[in-house]
Formats: C-alpha cells, sequence, structure tokens
C-alpha cells in the first residue's frame, strides 16, 4: 500500500507508477535523504513532538538502512515511486510502528528540497577541486613556456606576437572565475529548506534552525512557500557549469587546431589521442572533440531545467520531478570530462620551433613598427598609414617587415633608421608589452603568481 493511499478507493494504474516513479533516478540522493530524516527525527525528539526513544530508534534503523544501501544489500522497489518512500516505507518494515513517526511534520515538498540541495551542494566542491587541478596544469605549462613565443589572434589572423605562457594564463583566469562561480552558487544555495512543509510550515514546534545547523547549513530558508518551489540554486549551477564547459570546448578548439598539421603548434600523447580505423597515417584529438561536444549536453541541461520552471505557480509541481535528471547529467559530464582534459593538456607536447615560425610571418609586429615612428613624434594615424604601405610592399615583393631592407622603410619615411630591426624582432615587441596583464615574461610571471595564491587559497580553505 502506497503511504498517501488513504484518499484513493483504486490502485495507481501500472502505467502511472511507471511515469511517476524517479527511484530509477533519485536513488543516488540516497545518502542525503537518509541524513535530512536523521537530522528531522533528532529534531523531533529534541523538540518532544515524538519520544526521544523513538527518534533513537528511528536513527538507528535509518543507519542499518545506509549500511545495507552501500553494502549492495537493497533493492528499491518501484511501487514506492522514489528515494524518500523507499527508505520510509523500509524503515517501518524494520521497526514498526515508530517508523512510521519518521514523517512527522514533514512533507515530501521538503524533504527533496533539502535532499536535493545537500546533494548539489556535496557536488560542487568536488567539480571545484577538479578546476583546481587543471589550474595546476596551466601554472605547469606556463611557467616551461614564459619565453615560447607564438601568434595572438583575431578572427583567427594573425595578430600580434605573444607567448604560449600568455595563452595558458589567459584561459587560467577563465577557470579562475568558474571556480568563483561555483563559490557564489555553493554560498547562495546554503540554505535549509527543512521543516517548510509542503508549503506552510507546520503547526508543530519544529526548530528549523537546528535542523540547519544538524546538516551543515548556514541557516534555514527565509519563505517556506519559496523554500518548496525553489530550483534557482539548481539554475544557477548549471549556469556556472556550462560558463565552465564553454570555456572547455573554446580551449578544446584551440587545441583540435593546433594539433592539426596546418599549426602543428602541440603534440597529443599517444595516450589521449584515437587512430582512424582506415587512414594510419591519422591521430585524431578526440579527447577535446568529445569535451567540445559534450558541452552541448551541459547547456541541454541548463534550458531543460530553465523550461520546466518558466511557467510554475507556487508552490511545488510534479513538473519539478525533471530538475533531477537533468543536473545530474551534467554533473557526470562536467567531472568526467575535467580531469580527462587537463591530463591531456599535461601531457601534451609544445612544438615551440612552429610557434616561432608562425610569429614570423603574418607582420604581427605591424603595430610595433607603427610605434616604433609614434615613439619618434610622428601621430600614430600618420604611422599606422606608413606601415600599412610597408605591409603592401612587402606582400608584393615577398619579404617580411624584419627582412625588408633599410632603403626601402626610408623610401616610404625617412623617420626609419637601422634601430627598426631591433624594435621589430619578436622577443622585443612580446617583452616591451609590460603593462599589468600583457604576455612580457615580468608580466606573465605576476598572473601565474596571482593564479598560484589563488589555487594555494583554496587549497588550504581559504577564499
Amino acid at each position: 500500500m502506497k503511504l498517501w493511499a488513504g484518499r484513493f478507493q483504486k490502485e495507481t494504474d501500472t502505467l502511472v507508477n511507471d511515469f511517476n516513479s524517479s527511484i530509477s533516478f533519485d536513488a543516488r540522493m540516497y545518502q542525503e535523504d537518509i541524513a535530512g530524516s536523521m537530522a528531522h527525527a533528532a529534531m523531533l525528539g529534541r523538540q518532544g513532538i515524538i519520544e526521544a526513544h523513538e527518534a533513537e530508534k528511528i536513527i538507528d534503523g535509518l543507519k542499518a538502512i545506509l549500511a545495507d544501501i552501500e553494502a549492495d544489500n537493497v533493492e528499491f522497489s518501484l511501487e514506492n515511486e522514489d528515494i524518500h518512500m523507499n527508505i520510509e516505507t523500509m524503515l517501518t518494515q524494520r521497526i514498526g510502528e515508530t517508523g512510521k513517526r519518521l514523517h512527522t511534520a514533514r512533507s515530501r515538498n521538503d524533504q527533496v528540497a533539502v535532499d536535493f540541495r545537500l546533494f548539489v551542494k556535496k557536488e560542487i566542491p568536488v567539480i571545484i577541486g577538479m578546476v583546481l587541478e587543471l589550474e595546476k596544469v596551466l601554472i605547469k605549462k606556463a611557467k616551461a613556456n614564459l619565453e615560447t613565443v607564438m601568434p595572438g589572434y583575431t578572427h583567427l589572423q594573425r595578430a600580434q606576437p605573444t607567448t604560449f605562457a600568455h595563452y595558458m594564463m589567459a584561459y587560467a583566469n577563465m577557470f579562475k572565475r568558474d571556480v568563483t562561480r561555483l563559490e557564489d552558487c555553493l554560498e547562495r544555495m546554503d540554505e535549509c529548506p527543512l521543516g517548510a512543509g509542503a508549503l506552510a510550515t507546520s503547526t508543530y514546534p519544529v526548530d528549523r534552525f537546528q535542523t540547519a545547523a544538524a546538516l551543515g547549513f548556514a541557516r534555514p530558508t527565509a519563505n517556506s512557500m519559496d523554500s518548496v518551489s525553489d530550483r534557482d540554486f539548481a539554475v544557477e549551477f548549471l549556469a556556472a557549469c556550462s560558463i565552465l564547459m564553454m570555456h572547455l570546448s573554446r580551449f578544446s578548439e584551440e587545441i583540435i587546431l593546433w594539433c592539426s598539421w596546418e599549426f602543428k603548434y602541440v603534440e597529443l600523447d599517444d595516450a589521449y589521442s584515437t587512430g582512424s580505423s582506415i587512414m594510419p597515417q591519422k591521430k585524431n584529438p578526440d579527447v577535446a572533440e568529445l569535451v567540445r561536444g559534450k558541452t552541448g549536453r551541459v547547456y541541454g541541461s541548463l534550458m531543460t531545467l530553465l523550461t520546466v520552471m518558466k511557467a510554475l505557480p507556487l508552490a511545488y509541481n510534479k513538473d519539478m520531478q525533471e530538475d533531477k535528471e537533468c543536473v545530474f547529467d551534467a554533473i557526470d559530464t562536467v567531472e568526467m570530462c575535467l580531469p580527462v582534459f587537463a591530463a591531456m593538456l599535461d601531457t601534451l607536447a609544445v612544438q615551440a620551433k612552429n610557434m616561432r615560425s608562425a610569429a614570423a610571418g603574418g607582420f604581427i609586429n605591424a603595430t610595433d613598427c607603427a610605434d616604433y615612428l609614434v615613439k619618434k613624434g610622428m601621430p600614430f594615424r600618420e604611422a599606422y598609414m606608413i606601415v600599412g604601405r610597408l605591409v603592401n610592399m612587402c606582400i608584393k615583393t615577398g619579404e617580411t617587415l624584419d627582412t625588408l631592407p633599410l632603403k626601402d622603410f626610408r623610401s616610404v619615411s625617412n623617420v626609419f633608421d637601422a634601430d627598426v630591426y631591433r624594435a621589430l624582432e619578436l622577443k622585443t615587441c612580446v617583452n616591451g608589452r609590460k603593462v599589468y596583464g600583457g604576455p612580457a615574461k615580468e608580466a606573465v610571471e605576476a598572473q601565474i603568481a596571482a593564479i598560484e595564491e589563488f589555487v594555494e587559497a583554496r587549497s588550504h580553505g581559504q577564499t
């Protein structure tokens, strides 16, 4: 018999049972459900709502159920539809009538809300830890490539010279923001909905502050209707995961380009590449491609939950059962992508000569050539026009700005002198950009130090 069977005169149709059931996916919240029930039972006992010995019996029964689940000795029932009713039914079967007292002053609405929050609250630090491990790889790669000159791009066209270290720190700062977004999400969701009941709390003298503290929340939620109908925390979490995956996808796209023969900036380790069933020469960047592909999957989870929630009146609606699968799938996807991506990045070989060779072409020192003239007193717009004419001259003659004879420079402007070649050296161009955040060695070292400090602080629990 279902726990809510009193109002009904007919058994639930099998099709409805199957359609209504969530045990196939919410079973993974068994730890959170048992933790919430134990905190609730303890509070009921302390408040005198049930006898203290009854609370102890319930808690002992729940501990035994937890042990059996983790020993794989429990088979959940579709008839009981969700993890909450499965555990409560098991408890009553094991300890008798006392088990029926557990649900006093509680609804499945606040029960599922607290379970779900506890689950997401547990997973956020796991994801943050994985991002911090990726940051360590970026730091390592940056330190090893402070003077590895490569082209920087705009519109996927060679634009200005930079270094591989500077490139790595660009992504390090993206992932730093991902960490802080997840931290913000965790702080905002650190409120306990237990005790909100179905929507209007209870006539029993429940102590919501007590259960919130017992479950490790900072405080109880402030409004009982909002408590059971809110899924902002899950939407925000999925949004943070989507942005994180977007960063991974952008990075994956770069790696896919870089390891192609057209670029050949990096060489992927054999352990993080695959071959072709027909073309023996192929070495495919499948890890990066899969990360790029799985990003859409996480976006889909975000759009699913936004769409589920967009027209729901207060308070709880059964539509909200659709919140969990998309969040679970996003968690599984992100936690699958981060470690393998970090390992792929850690093991790839940087082809510094190819990067330097590419940087020598494409006139990426043209801005520095204009700056050379400006530093000698010429207005920038005039200098810009002169360098544009020089680039056009080089294209016609097959020269670069580095190899163009001085007489050709002087044919366009007599401001040019022999020191122009020093100004156009790629190392000069890079290390001259000492502005905060720039690619000069000392500027990148400061960026690395800042990311190291950020990672170190979180490794020791400081934020």
